[in-house]
């Protein structure tokens, strides 16, 4: 499986100029041989939408969307969604001219300059999904955070997860190290869901936001395969040997036993006690 890590910055508000950067991006990735091309959290919007006079959402079903697989690569894309009634931070993966799966981020941050809860409603459902290259997931920047949705993931069979996103340094001071964390975050997602992980961080500013880059893959051993050191736009096409998921989960068998009626109980019995 060959995938395409998209690092590219975007243009606040321009869904017609973001999409012509991912049309170039694709059909860039098209000659390099990827199978998949994956572009940060929000690339088809920008991340500061409160920056706005109008909503600027599109729906999942716009066409310009699907086209976009068309070129070669399947493609998965960054936008805010339109879903009628609620707004959502959501990722797309479009095949063949056809959308495959939607993924609407769970949680959303809600503090310091991230304030994401006055622009989307959460999404309410986590699903691996069946490409023609291997059973993936997206989780998108904040959801890599909370333990519990990467080990769902992989319990629902995702032998890649894919965790587009919008990560910025120097917000605030005394701010988290956000290169650090996640940089220690993938590490253990990757080891303890034995998978490869696929980040992929843009770059450029939006107000006092600096974005990084720093996108990587992480084998399921958490071994760095492939990575963009720095926080220029470029694109990247890293080959993944999916059959490595099964002979790591194999070799030591740490998602094997899933002990659902356990974690069931137990959530069951933190619900009871008024835990939401």
């Amino acid at each position: 499986m060959r995938v395409g890590i998209a690092q590219v910055d975007c243009h606040l508000g321009d869904v017609a100029a973001n999409l012509d950067t991912a049309e170039r991006v694709v059909r860039r990735a098209a000659e390099q041989g990827a199978d998949v091309v994956v572009f940060p959290e929000l690339s088809l919007h920008g991340y500061s939408l409160g920056a706005l006079d109008r909503e600027m959402s599109v729906p999942v079903t716009d066409p310009r969307l699907a086209k976009l697989s068309t070129h070669g690569p399947d493609v998965l894309l960054g936008l805010h969604e339109d879903g009628r009634l609620r707004l959502y931070n959501a990722a797309s993966y479009f095949s063949g001219g056809e959308l495959l799966h939607t993924h609407r981020k769970l949680y959303l941050p809600n503090y310091r300059d991230w304030e994401e809860r006055k622009h989307f409603s959460p999404g309410q459902t986590l699903r691996a999904f069946d490409t023609a290259h291997a059973r993936a997931a997206t989780l998108i920047c904040n959801d890599a955070w909370q333990s519990v949705l990467p080990w769902l993931a992989a319990q629902d069979g995702a032998e890649v997860l894919f965790v587009p996103t919008n990560s910025a340094s120097g917000l605030a001071p005394g701010a988290i190290d956000t290169t650090v964390y996640w940089r220690d975050l993938l590490l253990a997602i990757a080891r303890l869901q034995q998978c490869w992980v696929v980040f992929v961080n843009r770059v450029g500013v939006e107000g006092n936001a600096r974005f990084w880059g720093g996108s990587r893959v992480l084998d399921p051993w958490g071994d760095v395969h492939a990575e963009i050191p720095g926080d220029t736009e470029e694109l990247l096409v890293a080959e993944l040997d999916v059959s490595a998921v099964r002979r790591r989960r194999r070799e030591m068998p740490l998602v094997q036993e899933s002990r659902f009626g356990l974690v069931s109980r137990e959530v069951n019995r933190l619900l009871a006690e008024g835990h939401d």
